[in-house]
């Protein structure tokens, strides 16, 4: 099982400038997602997971409104800069979009 630091490394590979305010904040909220080694990675490839990235955390939890096939691109996009991934860290999978979003303040304290 992937530690915090772990996660925290694979968003660095994906992210030139990363907010590390954010990040840790981020990562603090989703401390028991990353614990579990059923959720702490998504499954990019399987349908079911891109609509649970979509409600849950692009509408839910990040507030947004865009339509479905917007959402839905950007979860896949996410999926196919993450590719040479085999198993794609929730946490990078999550900075990452709430990054293209303009979101990552929500997640500093």
């Amino acid at each position: 099982m992937a530690d915090i630091q772990e996660h925290k490394a694979t968003v660095i590979k994906y992210v030139k400038n990363v907010n590390t305010a954010a990040l840790d904040g981020l990562a603090k909220n989703y401390a028991l997602v990353l614990s579990n080694k059923d959720s702490q990675y998504v499954a990019s490839g399987d349908e079911a997971e891109r609509i649970t990235v979509r409600e849950n955390f692009l509408k839910k939890k990040l507030g947004l409104t865009n339509s479905d096939a917007d959402l839905d691109a950007a979860v896949v996009a996410v999926g196919e800069t993450m590719k040479d991934d085999r198993f794609k860290s929730r946490l990078a999978y999550y900075y990452i979009l709430a990054d293209k979003y303009n979101k990552l303040d929500m997640f500093i304290k």
